[in-house]
């Protein structure tokens, strides 16, 4: 299947999808499930722990994601939300709604695991540390960098810390939540600040639904920035941005590496910078 049409921004996008321009009209898909999730997370020898909440929406074969901040969503919202069409969700008042409702409809209609620029990937059976390490090694394993290259992490997990380093990087973290990494290095919460250092980008899919996607985005297109995404969050929705920006994305469908002990599949997607200003 041809890649669809490139676009600039997540409302672009959504108003695409709504226009009928990546398969069929949104009014015609309905949400059957819809989840909303809270899990605490803490890893053996570890001193942070990682608050997350999730909501989803199933939409037939296909899971549609999103991670938001403690508040911004009520467990309530699923009490209605199943049985509602999609074209509702699109254009719903709540950014994490919009965002798992946009993932869910390009997931139905283009599964990562039907995709044939996708590279399949499974987590191993094991612990959470050893399912964290290797999804952390998978996505380090999309940067081509030289050795002292300036990588920012934007959205700070401490095992992807160490694989940028493994492969000679180093590390910028910014996050909204954390303040240093489990090293004590110190952690920014102005992502300005890593992107103007940066010679390489990565970035969390939340990125989607708080509002700085499309400034990471703009950044690296008009510098020429490579820019990797791993994504629980929005994960078709960033698949929608690769050579448009994105030049590699780590894709976790739901079921995510943390709800489960068994052998779960990812996908790693590729792409050539986009043409942009010169940095």
């Amino acid at each position: 299947m041809s890649r669809p049409i490139s676009h600039t921004s997540v409302a672009e996008l959504t108003e695409a999808v709504l226009a009928g321009e990546h398969g069929p009209d949104p009014a015609g898909l309905t949400v059957t499930s819809a989840f909303w999730l809270y899990n605490t997370t803490r890893l053996a020898g570890g001193d942070v722990t990682y608050h997350n909440h999730y909501l989803l929406l199933r939409v037939g074969d296909s899971f549609g994601a999103c991670s938001f901040e403690a508040g911004e969503l009520a467990p309530q919202f699923c009490e209605n939300a199943s049985g509602h069409c999609l074209d509702k969700l699109l254009r719903d008042e709540s950014a994490p709604v919009r965002t798992a409702a946009l993932d869910a409809y390009l997931a139905r209609v283009r599964p990562h695991r039907d995709a044939d620029d996708a590279e399949r990937v499974m987590l191993p059976t094991g612990t959470p540390e050893v399912r964290a390490e290797a999804r952390d090694a998978a996505v380090a394993g999309l940067l081509d960098i030289e050795p002292g290259a300036k990588v920012a992490l934007i959205g700070v997990v401490n095992p992807l810390v160490a694989a940028i380093r493994e492969r000679g990087g180093v590390c910028l973290p910014c996050d909204l939540n954390l303040r240093t990494t489990a090293w004590g290095d110190p952690v920014t919460d102005d992502m300005t600040e890593v992107l103007a250092q940066a010679d390489a980008v990565v970035a969390t899919g939340m990125t989607l639904s708080n509002g700085t996607f499309d400034l990471i985005l703009r950044h690296c297109v008009e510098h020429r920035v490579p820019l990797t995404v791993y994504a629980q969050s929005g994960s078709a929705v960033a698949r929608a941005f690769l050579g448009a920006g994105v030049t590699g994305l780590n894709a976790e469908p739901f079921t995510f590496s943390q709800f489960s002990a068994d052998a779960t599949p990812m996908y790693r997607y590729r792409a050539a910078l986009a043409d942009g200003a010169a940095a």
